[in-house]
C-alpha cells in the first residue's frame, strides 16, 4: 500500500518561552529563555544548596491550588467548570494548546468531530493530583473523595478529558515512555494517516510544573541545581550540571495530502516519517555509544528514504546532562560526523528547560514555526564546548534560514529512542 503524505498544519503552544506561535517564535529568534525562580520548600530552608532554584513555566496561570476552583488562566480560553474539575493542571496547559491549534489550522467543529479524526496524548499524569487523592483518601475516606480524582490524575488523563471535551470520535490513546512520549504519539499518528486509517490527528502532550512533578528529579542527580539561568540549562557545555524542569503545552494537527489539498490549508511542513529503537542497557541512564538512538535515526532514514546527507538540522534531545548529551553526540558523530557530514545541531531546552514527557511535541512544534519562517534556532548558553562535541556543527546562535530537512531526536528512561524527519513545505 502506498504512503499517504503527511503534513502539519496546526500548533499551539503554552511554554515558558510563550503562549503562542509568536512569542515562542519570537523567544527562538532571540534565543530568550523562559525561566524563573522556583521556590524553596521545606526542609530546604536552611539549606538552600540542595535545592532546586529554576522551572520552566508558562505566564498566565496559576494552577497550584489542590482545589481547581482557585485556578485562573487567561481570559481568551472558556472551560466549563465541569469540563475544568475533570483536568490535572498540565492538562489546564494542554486545553489552552489544543483551542490554539484548532484555530491555528482553520478547523472546524465538523473537522474535529469525526470518525476519522483521533488524538494521540503524552503525559506522566499529575503526581500532584495522585498525592494529594491518596492523602484525602486516607484522612476522611473514599466517599469523601472528588469522583474525578482517578482522571485527573493518572498518565491517560489528557486523553480521557480532550476525547470528552472536544467530542473526538477517531482513535485515541495515550503514551507514557518518558521523555520519548510525545515522540511515540506523533510517530504512531503519523502510522494512522499513512496508511489510510485516519485523515487528521491531533498530538496533544503536556507536564505539571510543581512540587511533586519537580522535586523527585533531584534525587536522581538530574537536575541543575544553578541560579543562573545561564548556567541552569547548557546543554553541550563543558560544564553542565542537569536540566530545568519545564511544564506546559503542546498541540499539534496532523493531517493527509488529501485534507490539506480538501481545506485549502497551508501547513508548517511535511512530516515525513519516524523511526524507533531501545538501548535494552539501563533503566535511567542511555547508552554511553548511544547506540539506540543510531538505530532510530537509521531507521527513520530508511523509512523516509531521506539520506544522512540531506538532514541539514538536528534538532537535538540534549537535555544538560553529563551522560545524556555525551551518549547522544556520539550517535549524532556516527551517523553525521564520521561520514565527513555536518547539519546544523541544537538544543532548544537551552532556552525551553526539560518538558519530559512534552518535549518531543515542543520541539516538533518550534521546528515546524522555524520551518514556515525561515530561521534555525541556535543553541543558547554555551560559554566553553566540551570537547567530545567538537567534531558536530552546533550552531550557537540563530540563524536566518530555515532548514530544508530536520532530524527531531527524543530519548526516555529505559533507553526509549524516537528520531522525527521534517521537510520544508
Amino acid at each position: 500500500m502506498e504512503r499517504k503524505r503527511v503534513f502539519i498544519t496546526g500548533v499551539g503552544i503554552i511554554s515558558g518561552i510563550g503562549n503562542d506561535v509568536e512569542s515562542a517564535s519570537d523567544s527562538l529568534r532571540k534565543l530568550k529563555h523562559g525561566f524563573s525562580p522556583f521556590p524553596v520548600y521545606p526542609p530546604f530552608e536552611d539549606d538552600p544548596q540542595n535545592a532546586v532554584k529554576l522551572v520552566s513555566a508558562p505566564e498566565g496561570f496559576e494552577v497550584d491550588s489542590i482545589d481547581f476552583e482557585d485556578w485562573t488562566y487567561p481570559q481568551r480560553y472558556k472551560i466549563r467548570r465541569e469540563e475544568l474539575r475533570g483536568l490535572a493542571p498540565h492538562g489546564v496547559y494542554v486545553y489552552c494548546a489544543m483551542k490554539q491549534a484548532i484555530e491555528d489550522a482553520s478547523l472546524s467543529e465538523k473537522d474535529v468531530s469525526n470518525f476519522h479524526t483521533g488524538i494521540y496524548t503524552a503525559s506522566a499524569g499529575s503526581t500532584r493530583m495522585v498525592y494529594n487523592n491518596m492523602k484525602r483518601m486516607r484522612e476522611v475516606g473514599p466517599m469523601r473523595c472528588s469522583p474525578t480524582g482517578i482522571v485527573s490524575s493518572i498518565s491517560g488523563t489528557l486523553s480521557f478529558n480532550l476525547v470528552a471535551c472536544f467530542k473526538i470520535l477517531g482513535n485515541s490513546c495515550g503514551f507514557s515512555s518518558a521523555c520519548a512520549s510525545s515522540g511515540h504519539a506523533l510517530g504512531y499518528a503519523y502510522d494512522d494517516i499513512a496508511s489510510g486509517r485516519q485523515n487528521r490527528m491531533f498530538v496533544a502532550a503536556g507536564e505539571d510544573v510543581n512540587y511533586e512533578s519537580v522535586v523527585p528529579f533531584t534525587g536522581m542527580r538530574a537536575l541543575s541545581l544553578e541560579s543562573d539561568p545561564e548556567r541552569a540549562s547548557c546543554p553541550f557545555d563543558l560544564k553542565r550540571n542537569g536540566f530545568v524542569s519545564a511544564g506546559g503545552g503542546a498541540v499539534l494537527v496532523l493531517e493527509s495530502e488529501d485534507e490539506v489539498a480538501r481545506r485549502g490549508a497551508k501547513p508548517y511542513a511535511e512530516y515525513c516519517g519516524w523511526g524507533q529503537a531501545s538501548d535494552g542497557h539501563n533503566v535511567a541512564i542511555s547508552h554511553p555509544e548511544g547506540e539506540g538512538l543510531v538505530r532510530a535515526i537509521e531507521n527513520a532514514l530508511d523509512s523516509t528514504s531521506v539520506s544522512a546527507d540531506e538532514v541539514d538540522y538536528v534538532n537535538a534531545h540534549a537535555t544538560s546532562t553529563l551522560i545524556g548529551d555525551a551518549s547522544e553526540g556520539k550517535a549524532l558523530d556516527a551517523i553525521f560526523s564520521s561520514k565527513g557530514l555536518r547539519p546544523k545541531v541544537s538544543s532548544t531546552k537551552a532556552i525551553t528547560g526539560h518538558g519530559l514527557s512534552l518535549a518531543s511535541a515542543l520541539e516538533t512544534a518550534i521546528v515546524s514555526i522555524a520551518m514556515r519562517e525561515g530561521f534555525t534556532p541556535g543553541s543558547a548558553h554555551i560559554e566553553n564546548l566540551d570537547p567530545r562535541f567538537q567534531s558536530l556543527n552546533i550552531i550557537q546562535e540563530t540563524e536566518g534560514v530555515a532548514p530544508n530537512v530536520t532530524l527531531c531526536n527524543s530519548s526516555g528512561f529505559g533507553g526509549a529512542n524516537v528520531a522525527l524527519v521534517l521537510k520544508r513545505n
